[in-house]
């Protein structure tokens, strides 16, 4: 019956029968479903909705439908394929498509592409604030009056790095644990990270006969943050990062490729072999891992204050389902890492007035909810005002670029044609470079070696953001290009004479590691977008969460972007994964001590 019904949806949507007159005139999927369907297709038999995640719901999708790579292989196009997502774990059909109401296409939350589906409107963001959600004092009440939904020792709050590293590293020290997040997706920011994974003195660089050491990623650290770091966790970060990345390739990771990110002296930014995209894969081994643990995950979930006890310590968290409404969970620790707040430009120009107005790279739920939550349960803050934006955001497409482009030997050219900066110099100095150039842009020019020594680069090109031509003077010309095409050749062939040499006499680009002159050339037009919030919850060396006394908030933890003192006043490409990884697992290590203790 199943199969059938996918038969008559497709053909519907697709407009291949004579129903495509009754498809258009519906309004939303559950009209157009009523044309030819029970409500028992897509319900329980009891109407009720089977919880936030909408399991129950989405798997009548997949089995009507199929799944999404099944899907993928009838919605192909031409630069893109929205159901052949970069989004790790198993990310539900309703992700997107609404039943009773405007579907929205949750990819227009970062993209700019044209995408096309049936009863959609433009993606919008209508979330109240925490602080907004204050007002709903009768149904809080209601819900802190009743018993708790459910009793573990620890909550998790956030389903990016941090926090799925904090989940399972909890559950394997022993806690029960139940993992939270606010979006329909996982991942968090960490799942477009791209770069690589910041360690030192790994296996990996011993492999590859790479000269590094704990001190020399400390020291890289601490100039990068301009010394407004915490040396105490900058110490806990780049002593642990060997430590984090033999913890991820045991339950699965690979993390064999190890290049070069702006900022360090040595090569030690660990991705996959072959240049993929690190983030992404890092969340998928972890969400595999604790999909193994059976760790009670809960999409459509925020967390919303957190609750303690007479003498302060942390007894639980009042959250709110998407569907189910606001319930409490008991429990010993809670442990926040729920990201930054790149995304509310409205709270990062109030910091930064120069970002007024800037895209950002983030996915939509980096609005700050986990710093206001901390806030409200006496949370001292630390350096709120170093925000970072990252230099390479595709102008087309709202594609964000990862800085191992350049440093696998991409050069950075101005319209004119021309050079203009060390193009792995640390972030906030490429981006000001940017800026200053004509049009308030610049262009990624690289060729077929640097294509091949990062898969990731694939992606670019099959997305159509990279144009390219077997000669810089056509490239130049191109349409959407407007590049000096003759400065570009002479420019490309005094860069390759600096690689010859082995020394920049332009820039002082520490490593050349290859000319440009192999195979076609590629031109990415890129602009600098706010990226990174350096500052949050002020942290200790265990995780643990500070007052304004710098007095420990008993129970309650933080990991990730959500902290702040790491970073100092600008971080250090692949020193955010390294991060999360490390900081997340120290917290659930944490959190599980201090629930068997209490």
């Amino acid at each position: 019956m199943k199969k059938l019904q996918l038969a008559v949806c497709l053909a519907t949507i697709m407009g291949t029968t004579g129903l495509m007159g009754n498809a258009i005139a519906a309004d939303n999927l559950a009209e157009f479903h009523a044309q030819n369907q029970e409500c028992d297709s897509c319900h329980t038999p009891d109407g009720e909705l089977s919880n936030d995640s909408l399991t129950y719901e989405n798997q009548q999708c997949v089995a009507c439908h199929g799944t999404m790579a099944e899907v993928a292989e009838t919605t192909k196009h031409e630069h893109y394929n929205a159901h052949d997502s970069h989004f790790p774990g198993d990310v539900a059909c309703t992700s997107c498509h609404s039943a009773h109401e405007k579907s929205m296409v949750y990819c227009d939350s970062c993209h700019s592409f044209d995408f096309d589906m049936p009863y959609a409107e433009k993606w919008q963001r209508n979330e109240p604030t925490i602080a907004e959600l204050a007002k709903d004092k009768s149904e809080r009440q209601a819900a802190l009056a009743s018993a708790p939904r459910d009793t573990v020792d620890v909550v998790v709050v956030g389903t990016g790095g941090a926090g799925f590293s904090a989940a399972v590293s909890a559950h394997d020290n022993g806690a029960k644990v139940i993992l939270i997040e606010k979006e329909p997706v996982i991942g968090g920011n960490a799942k477009l990270a791209a770069g690589g994974m910041n360690a030192a003195w790994t296996d990996q660089q011993k492999a590859k006969n790479i000269t590094d050491s704990p001190e020399m990623m400390y020291k890289d650290t601490m100039k990068g943050g301009r010394d407004i770091n915490d040396p105490a966790l900058v110490k806990i970060l780049s002593s642990h990062s060997k430590g984090s990345v033999d913890w991820m390739t045991a339950m699965g990771a690979d993390l064999n490729d190890v290049g070069r990110m702006g900022g360090a002296s040595a090569n030690r930014s660990h991705r996959p072999t072959g240049g993929a995209g690190v983030g992404a894969h890092v969340v998928q081994v972890l969400y595999d891992n604790a999909v193994e643990r059976n760790i009670d995950l809960r999409m459509n979930t925020r967390g919303i204050e957190i609750l303690k006890d007479d003498s302060g310590k942390v007894k639980g968290i009042l959250v709110k389902g998407m569907y189910k409404g606001y319930y409490w969970v008991k429990a010993d620790a809670v442990i926040l890492a729920t990201g930054g707040f790149a995304k509310n430009n409205e709270r990062v120009s109030k910091l930064d007035a120069k970002l007024k107005g800037f895209i950002s790279t983030n996915q939509p739920g980096a609005t700050g909810d986990g710093i206001d939550v901390a806030g409200n349960a006496g949370a001292a803050m630390k350096d709120l005002e170093y925000i970072q934006a990252h230099p390479t955001l595709s102008v087309k497409g709202g594609v964000m670029v990862t800085e191992a482009v350049r440093g696998n030997g991409a050069i950075l050219v101005n319209r004119e044609g021309k050079r203009f900066v060390n193009e792995i110099t640390t972030r906030d100095k490429a981006s000001a470079a940017i800026l200053a150039q004509t049009g308030k842009s610049a262009f990624l020019v690289f060729d077929d070696s640097v294509r091949k020594s990062l898969t990731k680069i694939d992606k670019y090109i099959g997305l159509g953001v990279a144009p390219t031509s077997d000669s810089l003077v056509k490239l130049g010309d191109m349409d959407g290009v407007g590049i000096d095409g003759k400065a570009l050749a002479e420019t490309v062939a005094r860069y390759n004479s600096f690689v010859t040499s082995g020394k920049d006499a332009d820039f002082e680009r520490p490593n050349l590691p290859r000319a440009l002159n192999e195979g076609n050339y590629y031109a990415i037009e890129v602009t600098p977008g706010v990226h990174h919030t350096m500052g949050g919850v002020m942290i200790d060396t265990k995780a643990e969460v500070m007052n304004a006394k710098q007095q420990v908030i008993p129970g309650l933890y933080g990991a990730g972007e959500v902290t702040g003192g790491v970073h100092g006043a600008n971080r250090l490409g692949g020193n955010a994964i390294s991060d999360i990884i490390t900081f997340g697992r120290l917290a659930g290590e944490e959190a599980a001590k201090y629930s068997k203790k209490n």
